[in-house]
Protein backbone atom coordinates (compact mmCIF):
# COMPACT_ATOMS: atom_id res chain seq x y z
CA UNK A 1 0.00 0.00 0.00
CA UNK A 2 1.03 3.31 -0.89
CA UNK A 3 1.54 5.66 1.64
CA UNK A 4 2.27 9.54 2.29
CA UNK A 5 0.43 12.63 3.73
CA UNK A 6 -1.64 12.72 0.57
CA UNK A 7 -3.21 9.01 1.10
CA UNK A 8 -5.78 8.23 3.44
CA UNK A 9 -7.24 5.51 5.23
CA UNK A 10 -11.07 4.75 3.66
CA UNK A 11 -13.68 2.81 5.02
CA UNK A 12 -16.50 1.81 2.81
CA UNK A 13 -19.60 1.50 4.38
CA UNK A 14 -21.78 -0.32 1.71
CA UNK A 15 -19.12 -1.07 -0.48
CA UNK A 16 -20.02 -4.30 -1.84
CA UNK A 17 -22.75 -2.62 -3.76
CA UNK A 18 -23.48 -0.92 -7.15
CA UNK A 19 -21.59 2.42 -6.40
CA UNK A 20 -19.78 1.35 -2.79
CA UNK A 21 -18.08 -1.14 -5.31
CA UNK A 22 -16.22 1.04 -8.03
CA UNK A 23 -15.83 3.69 -5.75
CA UNK A 24 -13.51 1.60 -3.01
CA UNK A 25 -11.40 -0.23 -5.80
CA UNK A 26 -10.84 3.69 -8.07
CA UNK A 27 -9.73 4.80 -4.63
CA UNK A 28 -7.40 2.11 -3.48
CA UNK A 29 -6.49 2.11 -6.84
CA UNK A 30 -5.14 5.77 -6.05
CA UNK A 31 -3.06 4.68 -2.62
CA UNK A 32 -5.49 5.18 0.12
CA UNK A 33 -6.00 2.38 2.47
CA UNK A 34 -9.49 0.83 1.98
CA UNK A 35 -11.63 -1.14 4.56
CA UNK A 36 -14.94 -2.10 3.38
CA UNK A 37 -17.89 -2.45 5.90
CA UNK A 38 -21.02 -4.22 4.55
CA UNK A 39 -23.22 -6.69 5.94
CA UNK A 40 -24.48 -7.64 2.00
CA UNK A 41 -28.35 -6.96 2.35
CA UNK A 42 -28.48 -6.05 -1.41
CA UNK A 43 -27.37 -10.34 -1.91
CA UNK A 44 -29.94 -11.12 0.83
CA UNK A 45 -32.53 -8.92 -1.11
CA UNK A 46 -32.19 -11.14 -4.06
CA UNK A 47 -32.26 -14.26 -2.69
CA UNK A 48 -35.41 -13.17 -1.22
CA UNK A 49 -36.53 -11.23 -4.16
CA UNK A 50 -35.79 -14.26 -6.69
CA UNK A 51 -33.80 -11.62 -8.67
CA UNK A 52 -30.07 -11.14 -9.73
CA UNK A 53 -27.87 -9.00 -11.06
CA UNK A 54 -27.53 -9.29 -15.09
CA UNK A 55 -23.70 -9.56 -14.46
CA UNK A 56 -22.41 -12.22 -12.85
CA UNK A 57 -21.32 -11.47 -9.33
CA UNK A 58 -18.64 -13.19 -7.50
CA UNK A 59 -18.42 -13.57 -3.65
CA UNK A 60 -16.96 -10.75 -1.83
CA UNK A 61 -13.95 -13.04 -0.75
CA UNK A 62 -13.55 -13.88 -4.58
CA UNK A 63 -14.04 -10.40 -5.84
CA UNK A 64 -11.46 -8.98 -3.12
CA UNK A 65 -8.86 -11.51 -3.99
CA UNK A 66 -9.40 -10.83 -7.27
CA UNK A 67 -8.29 -7.18 -6.76
CA UNK A 68 -5.48 -7.70 -4.83
CA UNK A 69 -3.89 -10.22 -7.68
CA UNK A 70 -4.65 -7.51 -10.33
CA UNK A 71 -3.82 -4.56 -8.44
CA UNK A 72 -1.24 -5.35 -5.54
CA UNK A 73 -3.68 -3.47 -3.08
CA UNK A 74 -5.31 -5.32 -0.45
CA UNK A 75 -8.67 -3.77 0.79
CA UNK A 76 -10.07 -5.10 4.01
CA UNK A 77 -13.32 -6.29 4.50
CA UNK A 78 -15.66 -6.28 7.93
CA UNK A 79 -19.34 -8.26 7.50
CA UNK A 80 -21.22 -5.80 10.07
CA UNK A 81 -24.61 -4.60 10.08
CA UNK A 82 -24.83 -0.83 11.20
CA UNK A 83 -28.11 -0.40 11.64
CA UNK A 84 -28.28 -3.29 14.19
CA UNK A 85 -24.50 -3.87 15.41
CA UNK A 86 -23.68 -0.21 17.16
CA UNK A 87 -21.22 -1.65 19.56
CA UNK A 88 -18.82 -3.96 16.52
CA UNK A 89 -19.29 -0.24 13.81
CA UNK A 90 -17.66 1.76 16.97
CA UNK A 91 -14.82 -0.92 17.70
CA UNK A 92 -13.93 -0.67 14.16
CA UNK A 93 -13.96 2.88 13.61
CA UNK A 94 -11.95 2.94 16.74
CA UNK A 95 -9.16 0.51 16.12
CA UNK A 96 -9.06 1.33 12.09
CA UNK A 97 -9.01 5.58 12.77
CA UNK A 98 -9.91 6.02 9.66
CA UNK A 99 -9.56 9.62 8.28
CA UNK A 100 -12.82 9.65 5.99
CA UNK A 101 -15.78 7.22 6.33
CA UNK A 102 -17.88 6.91 3.22
CA UNK A 103 -22.08 5.93 3.54
CA UNK A 104 -23.42 4.07 1.27
CA UNK A 105 -25.12 1.70 3.41
CA UNK A 106 -28.45 1.90 3.25
CA UNK A 107 -31.39 0.38 1.25
CA UNK A 108 -31.58 2.56 -2.33
CA UNK A 109 -34.72 1.68 -4.04
CA UNK A 110 -37.79 4.04 -4.41
CA UNK A 111 -39.73 1.14 -5.57
CA UNK A 112 -38.78 -1.84 -3.07
CA UNK A 113 -39.50 0.71 0.07
CA UNK A 114 -42.81 0.98 -1.43
CA UNK A 115 -43.92 -2.73 -2.10
CA UNK A 116 -45.34 -3.37 1.70
CA UNK A 117 -45.73 -2.49 4.94
CA UNK A 118 -42.53 -4.16 6.27
CA UNK A 119 -40.70 -3.05 3.33
CA UNK A 120 -41.51 0.56 4.44
CA UNK A 121 -40.35 0.12 8.13
CA UNK A 122 -37.13 -1.66 6.89
CA UNK A 123 -36.98 1.25 5.05
CA UNK A 124 -37.18 3.73 7.59
CA UNK A 125 -35.41 1.45 10.12
CA UNK A 126 -32.06 0.14 8.53
CA UNK A 127 -31.54 3.54 6.91
CA UNK A 128 -32.41 6.21 9.69
CA UNK A 129 -30.37 3.83 12.18
CA UNK A 130 -27.50 3.20 9.96
CA UNK A 131 -26.55 7.10 9.68
CA UNK A 132 -27.09 7.48 13.10
CA UNK A 133 -25.09 5.34 14.13
CA UNK A 134 -22.43 6.27 11.86
CA UNK A 135 -22.43 9.65 13.44
CA UNK A 136 -22.78 8.32 17.00
CA UNK A 137 -20.09 6.31 16.55
CA UNK A 138 -17.57 9.30 15.30
CA UNK A 139 -18.64 11.75 17.73
CA UNK A 140 -17.58 8.63 20.73
CA UNK A 141 -14.51 7.82 19.02
CA UNK A 142 -14.05 10.75 19.55
CA UNK A 143 -11.57 11.22 15.81
CA UNK A 144 -11.69 14.12 13.71
CA UNK A 145 -13.27 11.76 11.03
CA UNK A 146 -14.54 13.35 6.75
CA UNK A 147 -17.79 11.91 6.59
CA UNK A 148 -19.25 11.32 2.99
CA UNK A 149 -22.64 10.74 2.61
CA UNK A 150 -24.32 9.23 -0.84
CA UNK A 151 -27.42 10.99 -0.78
CA UNK A 152 -30.60 11.15 -3.73
CA UNK A 153 -31.43 14.25 -5.94
CA UNK A 154 -34.86 12.76 -4.79
CA UNK A 155 -35.15 14.41 -1.73
CA UNK A 156 -36.32 17.58 -3.56
CA UNK A 157 -38.75 16.14 -5.39
CA UNK A 158 -38.87 16.63 -9.22
CA UNK A 159 -40.89 19.48 -9.66
CA UNK A 160 -38.80 22.67 -9.54
CA UNK A 161 -41.16 25.27 -11.12
CA UNK A 162 -38.87 27.31 -12.82
CA UNK A 163 -36.23 27.54 -9.81
CA UNK A 164 -32.77 26.08 -10.03
CA UNK A 165 -32.12 23.78 -6.78
CA UNK A 166 -29.37 25.02 -5.48
CA UNK A 167 -26.84 22.88 -3.67
CA UNK A 168 -28.29 22.61 -0.46
CA UNK A 169 -29.22 25.54 1.13
CA UNK A 170 -31.99 28.16 0.04
CA UNK A 171 -31.37 31.98 0.61
CA UNK A 172 -34.81 33.73 2.41
CA UNK A 173 -35.83 36.81 3.33
CA UNK A 174 -38.37 36.90 6.53
CA UNK A 175 -40.32 40.11 7.63
CA UNK A 176 -40.51 40.58 11.32
CA UNK A 177 -42.97 41.91 13.32
CA UNK A 178 -41.49 45.33 13.46
CA UNK A 179 -41.37 45.09 9.65
CA UNK A 180 -37.43 44.40 9.81
CA UNK A 181 -36.58 42.12 6.43
CA UNK A 182 -34.09 39.47 7.69
CA UNK A 183 -31.64 37.47 5.09
CA UNK A 184 -31.32 33.85 6.28
CA UNK A 185 -29.45 30.79 4.31
CA UNK A 186 -31.90 27.33 5.20
CA UNK A 187 -31.54 24.04 3.84
CA UNK A 188 -33.64 23.93 0.63
CA UNK A 189 -36.99 22.40 1.24
CA UNK A 190 -37.32 18.47 1.14
CA UNK A 191 -40.62 16.88 -0.71
CA UNK A 192 -39.73 13.30 -0.87
CA UNK A 193 -41.25 11.28 -3.68
CA UNK A 194 -41.24 7.19 -1.62
CA UNK A 195 -40.24 6.10 1.85
CA UNK A 196 -36.57 5.70 0.49
CA UNK A 197 -36.53 9.44 0.08
CA UNK A 198 -37.91 10.83 2.81
CA UNK A 199 -34.74 8.62 5.24
CA UNK A 200 -32.97 10.35 2.46
CA UNK A 201 -34.29 13.69 3.62
CA UNK A 202 -34.41 12.51 7.42
CA UNK A 203 -30.35 11.63 7.22
CA UNK A 204 -30.29 15.62 5.89
CA UNK A 205 -31.46 16.62 8.79
CA UNK A 206 -29.51 14.39 11.53
CA UNK A 207 -26.40 16.01 9.29
CA UNK A 208 -27.17 19.13 9.63
CA UNK A 209 -27.87 18.84 13.79
CA UNK A 210 -24.21 17.10 14.40
CA UNK A 211 -22.42 19.53 12.05
CA UNK A 212 -24.01 22.23 14.62
CA UNK A 213 -23.73 20.36 17.92
CA UNK A 214 -20.48 18.23 17.67
CA UNK A 215 -18.95 19.99 14.85
CA UNK A 216 -18.66 17.09 12.48
CA UNK A 217 -16.98 17.34 8.84
CA UNK A 218 -19.82 15.89 6.70
CA UNK A 219 -19.93 16.30 2.73
CA UNK A 220 -23.64 15.18 1.33
CA UNK A 221 -23.94 14.21 -2.13
CA UNK A 222 -27.51 14.85 -3.45
CA UNK A 223 -27.02 12.16 -6.38
CA UNK A 224 -28.82 11.67 -9.74
CA UNK A 225 -29.67 8.49 -11.59
CA UNK A 226 -27.09 6.27 -12.38
CA UNK A 227 -26.48 4.69 -15.80
CA UNK A 228 -23.93 2.69 -17.08
CA UNK A 229 -22.23 -0.46 -15.35
CA UNK A 230 -17.83 -0.25 -16.27
CA UNK A 231 -15.12 1.94 -14.61
CA UNK A 232 -11.87 1.01 -15.76
CA UNK A 233 -11.01 -0.83 -12.54
CA UNK A 234 -14.12 -2.93 -12.99
CA UNK A 235 -12.80 -4.12 -16.36
CA UNK A 236 -10.00 -5.04 -15.18
CA UNK A 237 -11.08 -8.69 -14.72
CA UNK A 238 -14.03 -10.72 -15.03
CA UNK A 239 -14.12 -10.95 -10.94
CA UNK A 240 -14.43 -7.53 -10.30
CA UNK A 241 -17.41 -6.51 -12.90
CA UNK A 242 -20.06 -4.33 -11.54
CA UNK A 243 -23.77 -5.32 -10.55
CA UNK A 244 -26.64 -4.35 -13.74
CA UNK A 245 -30.00 -4.73 -11.70
CA UNK A 246 -32.74 -4.46 -14.55
CA UNK A 247 -35.80 -5.59 -12.41
CA UNK A 248 -38.56 -3.52 -11.62
CA UNK A 249 -37.38 -2.72 -8.04
CA UNK A 250 -33.79 -1.88 -8.48
CA UNK A 251 -33.01 -1.61 -12.15
CA UNK A 252 -32.64 2.36 -13.06
CA UNK A 253 -34.64 3.69 -16.08
CA UNK A 254 -31.54 4.01 -18.69
CA UNK A 255 -29.73 0.37 -17.95
CA UNK A 256 -33.57 -0.93 -18.13
CA UNK A 257 -34.04 0.62 -21.29
CA UNK A 258 -30.73 -0.94 -22.57
CA UNK A 259 -31.11 -4.20 -21.22
CA UNK A 260 -34.90 -4.33 -22.37
CA UNK A 261 -33.65 -3.20 -25.86
CA UNK A 262 -31.11 -5.78 -25.76
CA UNK A 263 -33.01 -8.77 -24.73
CA UNK A 264 -36.12 -8.01 -27.67
CA UNK A 265 -38.19 -6.58 -25.00
CA UNK A 266 -40.34 -3.03 -25.79
CA UNK A 267 -38.73 0.18 -23.71
CA UNK A 268 -41.53 0.25 -21.31
CA UNK A 269 -42.10 4.33 -20.29
CA UNK A 270 -44.34 4.72 -16.99
CA UNK A 271 -46.94 7.22 -18.12
CA UNK A 272 -45.95 9.96 -20.53
CA UNK A 273 -42.82 9.71 -20.22
CA UNK A 274 -42.85 13.21 -19.38
CA UNK A 275 -41.30 13.14 -16.16
CA UNK A 276 -37.65 14.77 -16.33
CA UNK A 277 -34.69 13.41 -14.14
CA UNK A 278 -31.21 14.17 -13.43
CA UNK A 279 -28.47 12.07 -14.28
CA UNK A 280 -25.16 10.71 -13.98
CA UNK A 281 -23.15 7.77 -15.50
CA UNK A 282 -21.39 5.50 -12.86
CA UNK A 283 -17.66 6.42 -13.76
CA UNK A 284 -18.84 10.49 -12.62
CA UNK A 285 -20.42 9.13 -9.49
CA UNK A 286 -17.08 7.32 -8.73
CA UNK A 287 -14.77 10.49 -9.73
CA UNK A 288 -17.24 12.64 -7.68
CA UNK A 289 -16.76 11.04 -4.62
CA UNK A 290 -12.79 11.06 -5.34
CA UNK A 291 -13.37 14.51 -5.49
CA UNK A 292 -15.30 14.77 -2.18
CA UNK A 293 -12.13 12.66 -0.17
CA UNK A 294 -9.83 15.23 -1.53
CA UNK A 295 -11.71 18.46 -0.83
CA UNK A 296 -13.10 18.05 2.48
CA UNK A 297 -14.66 20.76 4.72
CA UNK A 298 -12.56 22.12 7.38
CA UNK A 299 -13.28 21.92 10.66
CA UNK A 300 -16.25 24.52 12.18
CA UNK A 301 -17.63 24.55 8.47
CA UNK A 302 -21.56 24.07 8.20
CA UNK A 303 -22.57 20.55 5.95
CA UNK A 304 -21.05 20.69 2.38
CA UNK A 305 -24.04 19.98 0.37
CA UNK A 306 -23.26 19.15 -3.40
CA UNK A 307 -25.40 17.93 -6.61
CA UNK A 308 -24.03 15.10 -7.54
CA UNK A 309 -25.67 14.72 -11.24
CA UNK A 310 -24.28 16.22 -14.99
CA UNK A 311 -27.60 16.34 -16.87
CA UNK A 312 -31.37 16.49 -16.81
CA UNK A 313 -33.40 14.75 -19.46
CA UNK A 314 -36.99 13.63 -19.58
CA UNK A 315 -37.55 10.06 -19.53
CA UNK A 316 -39.27 9.63 -23.03
CA UNK A 317 -36.36 11.25 -24.91
CA UNK A 318 -34.31 8.75 -23.35
CA UNK A 319 -36.87 5.88 -24.78
CA UNK A 320 -36.77 7.75 -28.15
CA UNK A 321 -32.70 7.48 -27.80
CA UNK A 322 -32.53 3.99 -27.23
CA UNK A 323 -35.12 3.02 -30.06
CA UNK A 324 -33.14 5.10 -32.45
CA UNK A 325 -29.66 3.10 -31.35
CA UNK A 326 -31.28 0.06 -31.23
CA UNK A 327 -34.20 -0.28 -33.93
CA UNK A 328 -36.54 -1.76 -30.53
CA UNK A 329 -40.26 -0.22 -29.98
CA UNK A 330 -41.65 1.95 -27.06
CA UNK A 331 -44.60 0.79 -25.21
CA UNK A 332 -46.05 2.67 -22.87
CA UNK A 333 -47.02 1.34 -18.83
CA UNK A 334 -49.27 2.68 -16.19
CA UNK A 335 -47.37 4.58 -14.20
CA UNK A 336 -46.95 2.96 -10.61
CA UNK A 337 -45.52 5.70 -8.79
CA UNK A 338 -47.79 8.59 -7.00
CA UNK A 339 -46.40 11.99 -8.95
CA UNK A 340 -46.70 14.55 -11.52
CA UNK A 341 -46.86 13.41 -15.53
CA UNK A 342 -44.48 15.69 -16.39
CA UNK A 343 -42.47 17.86 -14.55
CA UNK A 344 -39.43 20.29 -15.30
CA UNK A 345 -36.11 20.02 -13.50
CA UNK A 346 -33.05 22.79 -12.92
CA UNK A 347 -30.23 21.58 -10.76
CA UNK A 348 -26.92 23.70 -9.88
CA UNK A 349 -23.94 21.10 -10.01
CA UNK A 350 -21.28 24.16 -9.90
CA UNK A 351 -19.33 23.03 -6.87
CA UNK A 352 -18.16 19.26 -8.98
CA UNK A 353 -17.50 21.71 -11.89
CA UNK A 354 -15.38 23.69 -9.75
CA UNK A 355 -13.86 20.92 -8.57
CA UNK A 356 -12.14 19.50 -11.84
CA UNK A 357 -15.40 17.13 -12.50
CA UNK A 358 -15.63 16.91 -16.40
CA UNK A 359 -19.22 15.44 -17.29
CA UNK A 360 -19.52 12.27 -18.85
CA UNK A 361 -22.78 12.89 -20.58
CA UNK A 362 -24.96 10.75 -22.40
CA UNK A 363 -23.83 9.38 -25.70
CA UNK A 364 -24.59 6.52 -28.05
CA UNK A 365 -20.34 5.04 -27.77
CA UNK A 366 -21.77 4.85 -23.74
CA UNK A 367 -24.84 3.58 -24.61
CA UNK A 368 -24.01 0.82 -27.21
CA UNK A 369 -21.44 -0.82 -24.46
CA UNK A 370 -24.23 -1.09 -21.73
CA UNK A 371 -26.17 -3.09 -24.75
CA UNK A 372 -23.64 -4.71 -25.10
CA UNK A 373 -23.25 -5.72 -21.95
CA UNK A 374 -27.07 -6.79 -21.89
CA UNK A 375 -26.44 -8.63 -24.86
CA UNK A 376 -23.64 -10.46 -23.87
CA UNK A 377 -25.55 -11.73 -20.16
CA UNK A 378 -29.21 -11.49 -21.48
CA UNK A 379 -29.10 -15.87 -20.98
CA UNK A 380 -29.91 -14.21 -17.23
CA UNK A 381 -32.24 -12.53 -17.85
CA UNK A 382 -35.86 -13.20 -16.11
CA UNK A 383 -38.56 -11.26 -18.10
CA UNK A 384 -40.82 -11.74 -14.87
CA UNK A 385 -38.70 -9.75 -13.27
CA UNK A 386 -39.07 -7.14 -15.86
CA UNK A 387 -42.01 -5.14 -15.18
CA UNK A 388 -42.28 -2.73 -11.94
CA UNK A 389 -44.89 -4.26 -10.38
CA UNK A 390 -44.52 -2.11 -6.90
CA UNK A 391 -47.58 0.52 -6.56
CA UNK A 392 -47.38 3.67 -4.07
CA UNK A 393 -51.41 3.41 -3.73
CA UNK A 394 -53.97 0.92 -3.40
CA UNK A 395 -56.03 2.30 -6.53
CA UNK A 396 -52.68 1.69 -9.07
CA UNK A 397 -52.18 -1.19 -10.54
CA UNK A 398 -48.61 -2.55 -11.16
CA UNK A 399 -47.11 -1.50 -14.93
CA UNK A 400 -48.44 -3.81 -17.74
CA UNK A 401 -47.68 -2.96 -21.29
CA UNK A 402 -50.79 -0.86 -22.34
CA UNK A 403 -49.96 -0.47 -26.50
CA UNK A 404 -47.07 -0.08 -28.30
CA UNK A 405 -45.85 3.55 -29.17
CA UNK A 406 -44.70 4.22 -33.12
CA UNK A 407 -42.58 7.60 -32.65
CA UNK A 408 -41.42 9.51 -36.03
CA UNK A 409 -39.01 11.37 -33.68
CA UNK A 410 -39.98 14.73 -35.36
Amino acid sequence: MTTGKNYKKIIVLGGDGFCGWPTSLRLSRLGHEVIMIDNLSRRRIDEESGTNSLTPIQPVDMRLRAWEEVSGNQIRFHHIDIAEEYDRLLSAICEEKPDVIIHFAEQRSAPYSMKSSVLKRYTVSNNVNATHHVLCAIVESGLDIHLIHLGTMGVYGYGSEGVRIPEGYLDIEVKTDKGDRVHQQILYPTNPGSVYHMTKSLDQLLFHYYNKNDRLRITDLHQGIVWGTHTPETQADERLINRFDYDGDYGTVLNRFLMQAAVGHPITVHGTGGQTRAFIHIQDSVRCLQLAVDHPPELGDRVLIMNQMTETRRVIDLARMVSRLTGSEIAFVSNPRKEAAENELHVDNHKFIAKGLVPVTLNEGLMMEVNEIAQKYAYRTDYLKIPARSTWTKEQQPGEIQRPYVDNFK
